[in-house]
């Protein structure tokens, strides 16, 4: 009955296939253009622009304790360990809905202070993810541009319409919900 019921579930969010094209979304400075194929895998390109200064949008996205906030699915967040260099090595669980099991993410972080935040998994459930976080200062530092950038491939194959789906509903919301942390709404 269960795999019945996630079958219906995966059949519904896979919609037509033109859900697996290109899509834009333009929405008050936000801007989200996604693509994934049959086989699981997404690409994401986004960006927004936010009334702060780059070093608190730098702070926001690392702050664990802000994940579960700020990105929809994100369980829990752990910094596991901090080079000198300023590598780190997170762990993230997720679970992205009813239907699927909590997942666990390792990534390797490397960061370049208030300009850029680059990731790449390493271990975990996810198979594949690599991309960042570009952060550019606008107004004389007073705002920042925020250029979000990730490929990944999902632990198993699924259709590419639940990909997009999923990429159209979360990224926005979790590009407006770091806008929102950031400027103090």
């Amino acid at each position: 009955m269960r795999r019945l019921v996630l079958l219906l579930a995966l059949l519904a969010f896979a919609g037509p296939a033109r859900a697996a094209a290109e899509w834009d979304l333009k929405d008050g400075g936000l801007a989200v253009e996604a693509h994934a194929d049959d086989h699981g895998r997404g690409l994401v390109r986004a960006s927004i622009d936010i009334a702060a200064p780059p070093a608190v949008v730098f702070r926001v996205i690392l702050d664990c304790d802000r994940a579960a906030r700020m990105s929809p699915g994100v369980k829990s967040c752990r910094v596991v360990s901090r080079a000198p260099d300023g590598t780190e090595i997170r762990e993230h669980t997720v679970k992205w809905g009813f239907f699927w099991p909590a997942m666990h993410s390792t990534s390797r972080v490397t960061l370049i202070p208030d300009r850029e935040i680059r990731f790449t998994c390493i271990g975990g459930d996810i198979r594949a993810c690599e991309g960042f976080w570009r952060l550019e200062p606008l107004d004389n530092g007073q705002r920042t541009r925020v250029t979000y950038d990730l490929w990944a491939a999902a632990p198993v194959a699924v259709p590419a319409g639940l990909v997009s789906a999923m990429m159209r509903r979360d990224v926005p919301q979790s590009l407006k919900a770091l806008r929102r942390e950031c400027e103090g709404g």
